[in-house]
């Protein structure tokens, strides 16, 4: 999964609207490519249907194709449709890609058993009860014999391994919101990677 922040980055309401015609822009080229997209996050504009920054998700063999065209300054030239007379006809707005928080699967899960060690005199040492489990895609590991059966330190181990995963899938996630927040409130106007014309909003390159 790719994730793909469209941003009006504080700019006026016609960037707002900027962003929602290039979300319907996006869609398009994605089903274009197979690519599936979904809105995973979104902050609403001042008029209705519009954005000032969305999250989007893409999946498929192009994301990453798609996600890289739509990454950068972009610009939307047309007069406002919100301010009749209005000078101005360069809205600037962005994008910026993101690699999403990787999930883990307990299918990744290695098991060792052996016996357990520790307090608990002769009767610890009967069963190669303890477990230890490690998670294949982070190196995490943990070894538990606090249970009586194989079976349920088992399943203590997957526990406490969703457990550290989540804490570092956390870190990542609210690290990932620093920078889009960062990214929201800086957006270089000027020599965008992509402009688009009109209210038919059409791709000029």
């Amino acid at each position: 999964m790719i994730l793909l922040q469209l941003s009006s980055a504080q700019g006026p309401a016609e960037c707002e609207l900027a962003v929602a015609k290039a979300l319907q822009r996006l869609d398009t080229e994605a089903e274009a490519e197979q690519v599936r997209i979904s809105i995973v996050e979104s902050e609403p504009g001042a008029s209705q249907g519009t954005y000032k920054s969305v999250l989007i998700g893409l999946g498929g063999d192009q994301a990453a194709s798609v996600a890289r065209r739509w990454s950068g300054t972009l610009l939307w030239v047309c007069k406002s449709p919100y301010r009749p007379g209005h000078k101005r006809k360069n809205w600037f707005f962005a994008g910026q890609v993101f690699t999403a928080p990787e999930q883990h699967q307990e299918s990744q899960i290695r098991f060792e058993t052996m016996r357990a060690s520790g307090p608990g005199g002769q009767h610890v040492n009967k069963t190669d009860s303890a477990v230890r489990a490690t998670h294949l895609a982070t190196g995490i590991s943990v070894k538990v014999q606090s249970e009586r059966s194989q079976h349920d330190n088992r399943r203590m181990a997957i526990l406490l391994i969703n457990q550290r995963i989540a804490a570092i899938e956390q870190a990542a996630q609210m690290d990932m919101r620093l920078q889009r927040r960062d990214f929201h409130h800086g957006v270089e106007r000027g020599n965008p990677q992509r402009s688009f014309t009109g209210v038919g909003f059409i791709p000029r390159n």
